[in-house]
């Protein structure tokens, strides 16, 4: 995204609001895609989500002009609630003492997206950067037969709602004050924002900083691909075992938070190489141990909303993180790359203090059922 956004001559700035679009149409749109499935059901709610990613990255992969581009991203922003919808699915496939598995192995087929994904790039890309949307396009199409032809509908008992456009926003306003899952939401705002900001900053100071090209970071995120599912497969099954899930969250967050504060400080390559190393090894876990953590808190009937709403706050923190480090940044400058990982650093360890204080608030047992 980031050297596409080159091509049509947008400056760092304009490429973090880029990166910002599809968050921020996501923040809006995944609460009401989970309340929809609470009330008609996962399939036809996942398959809308589906069929709008396959639509708006064959836009972004044939645009000629950079408001199209913004346009591609606003439509893949309003219908990718198919993370959330997924999760839902696995709430009502599987008993809680199983649920952070199942999140787990979920998280896995991510990482095996990451694992695959840069490398079906670096050979989409030899055409154009746009290729590669269009090959993201053609595997959304992929998912789109799987999922309409071979998924059954999971969700046993249909939310009745006397009001029909009630659709969520109500739920996504006070989110931050429902019982139980409230403080997760936030945990996962303020961790999702300051991962946002590393996020943007991590291609420019890998590129400009540190003078590797997109071939050797292809193989980077590859690695970290690798690494993601062995965590998500087996390293969540070993420590489950041995820590709560909260602790197991606090640990990852820890890492992450400190991995973000080494990484610029000695401008190496082999430097940078090994603490990415480290970081990856615990960054896939914050995410499934926050989603089973707000599934095991949550009522069956409201699993879908629940899920929405997650992912929706998390959207919103993927929209403010590229804007706040946008502005830290100067293309001139590439030093200042290094800035947004400082401050990304500092504030996770905020958000680390914040979760541990709180961890009264979201047990990690069940609720009542």
């Amino acid at each position: 995204m980031y050297l596409y956004g080159r091509e049509f001559n947008l400056s760092d700035q304009q490429t973090s609001l880029l990166f910002a679009m599809y968050s921020i149409a996501q923040f809006f749109a995944t609460p009401i895609i989970g309340k929809l499935s609470d009330r008609f059901g996962r399939k036809p709610l996942l398959m809308i989500s589906l069929a709008g990613t396959v639509v708006a990255n064959f836009l972004a992969g044939t645009a000629t002009a950079a408001p199209l581009l913004f346009f591609a991203r606003f439509l893949d922003g309003i219908t990718g609630g198919n993370v959330s919808v997924a999760q839902a699915v696995l709430s009502d496939l599987l008993p809680p003492r199983d649920r952070a598995k199942g999140f787990g192995i979920l998280g896995a087929s991510l990482g095996m997206g990451f694992l695959l994904g840069p490398v079906i790039s670096l050979i989409a890309v030899q055409r154009s950067l746009g290729t590669a949307f269009l090959v993201s396009s053609a595997i959304a199409t992929v998912a789109l037969v799987l999922t309409t032809f071979f998924l059954p509908e999971t969700l046993r008992e249909k939310q009745t709602e006397q009001n029909l456009f009630d659709l969520g926003l109500k739920e996504l306003a006070k989110g931050f004050w429902l019982p139980r899952i409230g403080t997760l939401l936030l945990i996962n705002f303020l961790v999702g924002t300051t991962f946002t900001i590393f996020t943007f900053a991590f291609q420019p100071y890998y590129i400009q900083v540190l003078g590797q090209d997109t071939k050797s970071l292809a193989l980077l995120f590859f690695c970290f691909g690798i690494i993601g599912v062995l965590m998500q497969t087996l390293g969540v099954k070993l420590l489950t075992k041995r820590l709560s899930l909260q602790k197991i969250l606090f640990l990852a967050i820890f890492v992450r938070s400190i991995s973000f504060l080494l990484m610029p400080i000695v401008p190496s390559i082999y430097y940078f190489l090994t603490i990415s190393i480290l970081f990856s090894l615990f960054n896939s876990l914050v995410q499934p141990m926050i989603s089973t953590l707000v599934s095991l808190n949550t009522k069956p009937e409201q699993q879908g909303i629940a899920a929405g709403l997650n992912a929706s706050y998390l959207s919103i923190s993927n929209g403010m993180g590229p804007i706040i480090a946008g502005v830290m940044v100067n293309q001139n400058h590439p030093e200042t790359y290094g800035f947004p990982l400082y401050l990304a650093g500092g504030l996770t360890l905020g958000a680390l203090v914040f979760a541990i204080s709180r961890r009264s608030q979201y047990r990690p047992e069940a609720i009542d059922r």
